[in-house]
């Protein structure tokens, strides 16, 4: 039931931070309704250095930001001001536009520190594209958990083996925290349309085939399984029901390239509110077209 198997690609953010970019990819831009997803670090800064993610706008979408080490102070347009530790969840929802920005706090940068984590976007349904911004952080304690078998798992958003998130969504949706001790084996949850399996660390066997840490495994309907092999292993999965085709264009995810132009004028004029505590600089605005009118992403339109 293995469908595809995308590579997470590097990409350098700057100040000693680097990524490896899973989504959008060209052959399949969204899994369920994620849309966006990326692997921070590891990264360890040096004193006197750390993250530092300018204020930016978000549309249409919710970022869901996961950490395995070290802290990020989140701020936002709400007046938002949350410190997000390993284990638990920042959920922020933009909806109709919400600007925000993630740094690490002055008592981190003076010692130096770690970074390790998750950070996705989830496409909001057409319904909800325009609702109001919110955010909310939910504490690791919060989160339900499962072990069974050598597998150890926490249910980040959604549902899945028999288990549902406290994390308020919009759609269908799971995503979940799994470490595999070595030679376990578990099946992907089977009640989502469309699954995948991000592998952090260790290697993994599926169906025969063993793949190694930074590929995300893809997989259609049916039974599909994971196992550690040679050791341990950490995989983030995730997926749900489709929410339908979407743009995404620089922070912008819409179903309406009219509102991804309004977002940008907007963004441009200054009349998207800053962070209150962090409002004295900004990402500026892409100099970048808007995707085709006639190429929509989404996990269907784009193989």
């Amino acid at each position: 039931m293995l469908d595809l198997v995308i590579s997470a690609r590097r990409k350098d953010l700057g100040g000693g931070l680097e990524v490896g970019r899973v989504l959008p990819f060209a052959r399949h831009r969204m899994v369920g309704p994620f849309i966006f997803l990326d692997h921070m670090g590891p990264a360890d800064f040096a004193p006197g250095h750390g993250v530092d993610v300018r204020p930016h706008p978000h549309i249409g979408l919710a970022t869901v930001t996961y950490l395995f080490d070290g802290e990020i102070l989140h701020r936002d347009s709400l007046g938002s001001a949350e410190a997000i530790r390993p284990g638990e969840v920042n959920w922020m929802t933009a909806g109709r536009g919400i600007v925000h920005s993630e740094r690490s706090d002055s008592s981190l940068r003076a010692r130096g520190s770690r970074l390790h984590g998750m950070q996705s976007w989830v496409a909001l349904p057409n319904e909800s594209e325009e609702s109001a911004p919110s955010f909310t952080h939910y504490g690791a304690t919060s989160l339900p958990e499962f072990a069974e078998n050598g597998a150890r798992g926490r249910l980040i958003a959604g549902t899945a083996y028999g288990l549902k998130s406290s994390v308020a969504t919009f759609s269908p949706i799971f995503y979940v925290h799994l470490d595999l001790a070595p030679g376990a084996r578990i099946g992907l949850p089977p009640d989502h349309d469309e699954r995948g399996a991000y592998i952090v660390s260790g290697r993994v066997e599926s169906d025969g085939a063993v793949y190694e840490p930074g590929h995300l495994l893809v997989f259609g309907r049916g039974d599909a399984t994971l196992a550690a092999v040679e050791g341990p292993a950490r995989l983030m999965l995730l997926g749900g029901a489709s929410v339908g085709p979407r743009y995404i264009w620089w922070n912008f995810v819409s179903s309406n390239l009219d509102r991804m132009e309004a977002a940008k004028a907007e963004w441009r004029a200054g009349r998207m509110k800053l962070p209150p505590g962090d409002n004295q600089e900004f990402i500026p605005l892409p100099d970048e077209p808007l995707p085709h009118p006639t190429d929509p992403v989404g996990s269907a339109s784009s193989k």
